[in-house]
């Protein structure tokens, strides 16, 4: 009889004693035996710490950590370096899996290969759940197939894989030779800083068919949808992050992407992070004049309106075209048209 290999699930867990039996349930009953579940407390003031332990008390699997806060991905990497499994899964503590879920994508695997496995996700909002896949139609991609998804793994409104750490099944040397690219002090984007090395290096990925295993809930309470301050200043790290990763990873497999190319993926995943720095703006900064002036500021930079000439978008949500038409003319008209429709749209969320 094979003897199947451990996977580590690791659960960075701060203040979500409201969802957290829920998160944690899914993964008491995950019907893959061979586990253990790392649960990182980081630094939570809630009942968090209870319902990890009555966990651990009932399930052998679950291994607690407490550290003082230090945010998420801090979080993540505590997880990491306590892990023992040959391949590794992120879970968010306010979110769901199916019981299925770990089997299921572990019978994707080929074994004896960097490799990655990524399932689809509904998103639960208060009113529905909508069905989110990768952008990349199913089936298995490995040798030059890899360099295709690479031409096109940044810059794009629909995603070929999402950069979430989640939904996905991980070789394990995938992260931990990566971790470097990691910046903790940046606030936005941390997990792509994670994955999209770890995607460059892999030489099997796997889409999964319909696969809709994760469970993501809007929470508007969550650090995801609260306002951050320097947003911006964050975004303009993470595109330096962004085209160390391309133009280093391009380099060392000798992929035939050329600079050019490389630029303008970077640049185009830039804009698109602009546009979350504006909509950051109008959906979290209350201060009237100041969210308007911000905007300006962010829009009217050179580096901004270089981007968006040289390197249009190909924009079909709704949402994000008024974001797009804010950007190439920020003024008070068109900020205070978005600040209207975003208030709205997360109303209809919260409801």
């Amino acid at each position: 009889m094979i003897s199947l290999p451990l996977i580590s699930i690791i659960v960075p867990i701060y203040n979500t004693e409201l969802y957290l039996d829920r998160c944690l349930n899914s993964l008491h009953n995950q019907t893959y035996h061979n586990l253990e579940i790392i649960l990182i407390n980081d630094g939570s003031t809630d009942k968090s710490e209870d319902i990890c332990k009555s966990y651990i008390d009932k399930n052998s699997r679950f291994i607690y950590f407490h550290q003082n806060n230090a945010g998420p991905m801090a979080a993540c990497h505590h997880g990491i370096s306590v892990s023992k499994g040959e391949y590794l899964c992120f879970v968010d503590s306010d979110d769901q899996v199916d019981i299925n879920m770990i089997s299921e994508m572990f019978n994707q695997l080929k074994l004896n290969t960097d490799e990655i496995v990524c399932c689809n996700m509904n998103m639960e909002y208060a009113y529905g759940t909508f069905a989110y896949r990768h952008g990349l139609p199913s089936g298995v991609y490995e040798g030059i197939e890899l360099q295709d998804i690479f031409r096109n793994i940044v810059g794009n409104e629909e995603k070929y894989i999402f950069l979430s750490r989640a939904m996905k099944l991980i070789s394990r040397n995938l992260i931990v030779n990566n971790l470097h690219y990691c910046d903790s002090n940046l606030k936005i984007g941390e997990d792509s800083a994670m994955i999209l090395p770890a995607l460059f290096d892999s030489k099997r990925i796997v889409i999964m068919k319909d696969a809709f295993f994760y469970h993501y809930y809007y929470n508007s309470g969550s650090l995801m949808h609260g306002y951050l301050p320097n947003f911006y200043q964050h975004v303009k790290k993470l595109n330096a992050i962004t085209n160390r990763i391309m133009t280093e990873k391009v380099v060392s497999h000798k992929y035939s992407i050329t600079a050019a190319e490389i630029e303008k993926q970077c640049l185009s995943e830039h804009l698109f992070q602009i546009m979350l720095a504006v909509k950051n703006e109008v959906r979290g900064n209350q201060n009237g004049s100041e969210y308007r002036r911000n905007i300006k500021m962010i829009c009217s930079a050179e580096n901004t309106r270089k981007i968006a000439k040289l390197y249009p978008l190909n924009i079909k949500r709704a949402s994000n075209r008024l974001l797009y038409l804010v950007i190439k003319n920020p003024c008070n008209i068109t900020i205070v048209l978005l600040r209207a429709a975003t208030k709205i749209f997360y109303l209809r969320k919260e409801l």
